[in-house]
Order: structure tokens, then C-alpha cells, then sequence
């Protein structure tokens, strides 16, 4: 059984529009919803479905997450716990995807997509006909409409926008900064008073890290 070839973004024009949204939680104070740690990239929805990609050597990654409402998929201890028919996630992929997805199971996570990226023929997953729940995560970043209407919605109510919605032209050099962010970036988006510009800067910049 082969791979199947995915339409998504490259991490490098991920990059940007994760570390805009980061940005924006944490200087709301929200910074474990979207974050940057080392080489791994968080998002979840505060509702208790998730993704991580990890970033590993010679420019590969690995994207893994559940939603634990929509992922019809089960793998591992998961198939087990509620008697489902397995899904094999790493049918037919290469070995560097599989501690992973062991550090996420040793987590007591279930795991309903597994994602590697090569770093040359894009994205990658096992064959399966059941939805694994990736796009009902929500994750903004896949595309630069959805980055500019999530930090518009997320942001309406900061205190230094008095009801407004953010200016277009700021949330746009936000994601343009491609996480080289400042505080002078975060404050074009929010206003000035009430959340935490520094906070924000510091969390896109940690997107640099490698």
C-alpha cells in the first residue's frame, strides 16, 4: 500500500501565518492554544482537539493530531479502548515518522492523523478512506485567508481596538514577518492597553529557533 499525496502548505509558508496567530495568544494570555517549543509547533482549538508538527532533520517534518469528535480513525491503543477496526497510519511510510508518533502515544495521546513531509515531494500520508479529523481541527495557518480571519476574529475583543476589527495592512505584515516578530508588529494589531505585546512578539520569535 502506497502513500497519498497531500495539497498542503510546505512548513516554510506555515511558518508565518502559526507564528501571527501565536502572537496573538499570547498577548491575550492564551499562549497554549498556538505556540512554537524547540522544533515542534502547536495548535489546538481549547476544545480539546490538537495537532503538533515536528520539525527534524534535513528540512523533514511530521504532523500528528486527533479531534476527538471527527477523527474516524484508530490507531494503536485507541482501535483497543473502544473496539474500533484499526487504521494503520504508518502503512507503507518511512521509519523517521515512527518515533513521532511512539512520543505522542507515550504521552497518552491518541493519535488519528500522522503527516511526514519529505522535504522535496511535499506531504504525505497512509492510505485510508476514513476522515482522520485534520481539518476539522481548525487549524488557521493553512491558508493566508484563513491566518487574517481568525487573528480578526480572536482580537476583536482586545481592549485597545475599542470594538474595532484590526487593520488588514497590520495583520498582514504581522504574518509577513514570517516570525521575525516585534512588539511594534503585535501593537499595530491590537491597539495599545490590555494584552501583552512583549508576550506576543516573544512567542512568534520562538519559531526561529532552528
Amino acid at each position: 500500500m502506497g502513500l497519498v499525496a497531500l495539497d498542503l502548505p510546505a512548513p516554510a509558508q506555515l511558518r508565518g501565518r502559526w507564528a501571527a496567530f501565536a502572537a496573538v495568544c499570547a498577548a491575550r494570555k492564551w499562549g497554549s492554544m498556538c505556540h512554537a517549543e524547540g522544533r515542534v509547533w502547536h495548535f489546538d482549538d481549547a476544545g480539546g482537539n490538537w495537532l503538533k508538527l515536528h520539525h527534524l532533520d534535513e528540512g523533514r517534518a511530521v504532523l500528528t493530531g486527533n479531534d476527538h469528535e471527527y477523527s474516524e480513525t484508530y490507531y494503536g491503543p485507541a482501535a483497543e479502548e473502544f473496539s474500533e477496526e484499526e487504521t494503520d497510519l504508518l502503512a507503507g511510510a518511512p521509519d523517521w515518522w515512527r518515533p513521532v508518533v511512539q512520543q505522542t502515544l507515550d504521552a497518552e495521546d491518541y493519535v488519528g492523523f500522522v503527516y511526514g513531509f519529505d522535504g522535496a515531494d511535499g506531504w504525505k500520508r497512509a492510505e485510508y478512506s476514513v476522515d482522520d479529523g485534520f481539518r476539522s481541527v481548525g487549524l488557521p495557518a493553512l491558508s493566508l485567508e484563513e491566518t487574517r480571519e481568525s487573528i480578526t476574529v480572536f482580537t476583536r475583543n482586545a481592549p485597545g481596538l475599542n470594538g474595532a476589527a484590526p487593520p488588514q495592512a497590520a495583520v498582514d505584515a504581522l504574518i509577513a514577518a514570517d516570525g521575525d516578530v516585534t512588539e511594534d508588529h503585535v501593537i499595530a494589531v491590537i491597539g495599545k492597553g490590555g494584552w501583552d505585546p512583549a508576550a506576543g512578539a516573544a512567542a512568534a520569535r520562538k519559531s526561529l529557533a532552528f
